[in-house]
């Protein structure tokens, strides 16, 4: 098995009596992109900063390339960085805050301005190389503070939400271009997002923490589709938690059962679950349906299921609010937990 390419092994920090990181263990491989993914506090932007040497670890290490760079200072790391508020130099053009970087690194101007030229190329920019921040869009300004992280051919890319500041449009054009210049360079890269669709859609792997832990490594299939916890299955995606006592007689045994929104399925009436429409919100190309379980003579119950109908089958339900519908639970879609948990988010 070969060696990871960014080892972090046992890493704790603690802040005082406040503990930001238990043990947390992380390999990286070469030219992956990582998402670290949870709430506000979870630790992720501490794991972040630890990474870039901003901060120092309680205890453990952090290994790049089989070098431990734990102590190193952030200036001896070789990793390029861009933030969530683009970090710009307001006073300098697009070009000369890419350049920045480059001037203590003993290079002629030739070398300068064909590297510069070349990055500015990448993110599709160089016409704007004369602009000042000012002058440019929130995504323009990102997508200059990438170009100026990369010139330097850092060993590691490190990202902290850095489209969490751009509208909703912006945001998913942007994400698509990082993503396919990750690739294009080939760089190893460590983004911090507390937005789930970003870690779905850009993620070779997701780290999902929680209260200063690591709950889940996986592929984004994997976390979605399998997640290990309550709190993973219901930060990622909406998902319907359903007692597992109230389940099939195969499923008894566990204590919890969950099940995304969009594998339930509408059955014929008289057939199924029967359930009472409490809400329906326009989602686009889907429905999204809150509805209150009935028992078997008809009376509510406290539990609520959360289902998503395509708009071409809504069309033909003629669903309305108070309107009785049929449900079907399918048992192989159904996720379930062994110990209860407390979901927090």
């Amino acid at each position: 098995m070969s060696q990871a390419y960014l080892s972090i092994k046992g890493i704790n920090k603690t802040f005082g009596r406040f503990q930001a990181l238990r043990n947390i263990d992380l390999d990286i491989d070469k030219n992956e992109f990582v998402c670290l993914l949870g709430p506000s506090g979870c630790g992720k932007t501490t794991l972040l900063r630890i990474i870039a040497g901003l901060e120092t670890p309680t205890s453990g290490s952090i290994t790049v390339g089989g070098r431990d760079i734990t102590l190193l200072p952030p200036a001896k790391r070789n990793f390029g960085m861009v933030f969530q508020s683009y970090a710009l130099f307001p006073n300098l053009t697009a070009y000369q805050n890419v350049a920045y970087g480059l001037h203590g690194r003993k290079l002629s101007r030739k070398e300068v301005d064909k590297k510069v030229c070349e990055v500015l190329e990448l993110v599709d920019l160089l016409h704007l190389r004369n602009q000042y921040p000012a002058q440019l869009s929130g995504g323009q300004q990102q997508r200059i503070a990438l170009a100026r992280a990369i010139v330097l051919s850092p060993d590691f890319l490190l990202l902290d939400e850095p489209l969490s500041a751009l509208d909703a449009k912006v945001r998913v054009k942007l994400r698509q271009d990082i993503r396919e210049l990750q690739e294009r360079i080939g760089i190893t890269t460590i983004m911090v997002t507390h937005d789930q669709e970003e870690a779905l859609t850009m993620a070779d792997r997701i780290v999902v923490m929680q209260d200063a832990k690591v709950m889940q490594i996986g592929s984004p299939q994997e976390v979605y589709e399998q997640p290990k916890s309550p709190f993973v299955a219901d930060f990622i995606g909406a998902i319907n938690f359903i007692p597992g006592e109230n389940s099939a007689p195969e499923q008894a045994e566990c204590s919890q059962l969950a099940l995304r929104p969009e594998h339930i399925r509408i059955a014929p009436q008289g057939e199924g679950i029967r359930s009472i429409v409490r809400s329906i919100e326009f989602r686009g190309p889907f429905y999204r349906l809150s509805l209150l379980l009935q028992d078997e003579w008809g009376r509510h119950t406290e539990q609520r299921i959360t289902v998503d109908v395509s708009a071409h089958i809504s069309s033909h339900l003629n669903l309305d609010k108070d309107s009785v519908v049929w449900l079907e639970l399918p048992p192989e879609k159904l996720i379930s937990f062994r110990e209860p948990e407390v979901v927090k988010v």
